[in-house]
């Protein structure tokens, strides 16, 4: 499988856990065939263990389960949380072997659980532990090593210690970072707090890239249109959203003409998108696999049109069935077109 040039993506879909799993993945193609994708954090621990498993990389294996994808998500990204260096590699190349485009650790994610493992954003209080692991990674693979990051922790939010977690960690090999312009309270506010509570300040990552024109810079946090990632394309590199391409999918499907002058194919329609998924539903439920998995990230598809809302019941109701099929998804695209969507 060939591996995509990862240097520089205008647009990128976040990582999320329990969000961008392998069907949200091929969802988001129907949308976008160039914007970067990415897999939801994987442990490099958990890969270790299933890597040893009998039969782990068969369909349904413990391996595959964990980073198997289809090769229509291409391009693609693994993340992985982890901050021992030997693990990290191991998992790099498990990933350069599996065919992903590059590999992102995690040191943004302000979860109790992760930092208990010791990993996600508490990891910026240890620059040069966080540049071991990219270091052990880049030698591992010839896959670009990136890294998703906050813009501070707690009481260390200052501008030149952004400055000098990045610095160090660009010496390592980083090949981009992916700023979220929040800083993380580690210690009183959970993950959607984190996402909500602590005030953006893109200012810091316009000046970290004014100041480091020679470093790969996307932002994330805050972003809701397409118009607000254009806004900063001006200063940075790539934008990257999560939450608002989730809940909102169809507003994104102009990204390809916008940020990455594809105009070889017009906007999709809602119908198209669903009726888009039916080869992978297909495939699926071929390996003997429940069609709901897929279906249930659908349900954000259509929006404020009269119909909409009976629409998502029905596609709940008819693919939670154990013995629903493609079928399911072709009588949702009828239904869409006469929806007018």
């Amino acid at each position: 499988m060939e591996h995509a040039d990862c240097a520089s993506y205008r647009f990128s879909v976040a990582p999320m856990m329990d969000y961008t799993d392998r069907h949200f993945r091929v969802l988001m193609r129907q949308i976008t065939r160039h914007s970067l994708l990415y897999t939801e954090m994987v442990v490099a621990q958990a890969l270790h263990h299933a890597s040893q498993a009998a039969g782990a990389a068969q369909p349904g294996g413990r391996l595959e389960r964990l980073i198997g994808f289809d090769p229509v998500e291409k391009p693609l990204a693994l993340q992985l949380g982890g901050d021992d260096p030997r693990l990290l590699a191991e998992a790099t190349r498990l990933a350069y072997d599996w065919g992903y485009d590059e590999v992102n650790l995690n040191v943004g994610c302000p979860s109790a659980r992760v930092q208990k493992g010791r990993f996600g954003a508490c990891l910026m209080a240890d620059p040069p532990q966080v540049a071991a692991c990219v270091a052990a990674m880049a030698a591992a693979s010839p896959l670009p090593v990136t890294v998703k990051h906050r813009i501070g922790i707690d009481a260390q939010d200052s501008y030149p210690e952004l400055v000098a977690f990045v610095d160090t960690v660009a010496a390592a090999g980083a090949r981009r970072f992916s700023v979220h312009a929040r800083k993380a309270w580690l210690d009183g506010l959970d993950p959607k707090q984190n996402r909500t509570i602590p005030p953006l300040r893109y200012p810091l990552v316009h000046q970290l890239k004014a100041e480091r024109p020679h470093l790969t810079i996307e932002l994330n946090g805050g972003l809701q249109t397409p118009d607000d990632c254009r806004e900063h394309l001006e200063r940075l590199d790539g934008t990257m959203v999560g939450r608002a391409v989730y809940d909102h999918p169809m507003r994104w499907v102009g990204v390809d003409r916008d940020f990455h002058g594809d105009t070889s194919r017009a906007a999709a329609a809602a119908s198209q998108v669903v009726r888009g998924l039916i080869p992978y539903a297909e495939g699926w439920r071929a390996r003997g696999e429940r069609l709901w998995p897929l279906a249930r990230h659908l349900v954000h598809v259509v929006q404020g049109v009269s119909g909409a809302r009976q629409w998502r019941q029905c596609l709940t109701r008819e693919a939670g069935d154990r013995q629903a099929g493609p079928e399911v998804l072709e009588a949702a695209a009828r239904r869409l077109e006469q929806l007018g969507c």
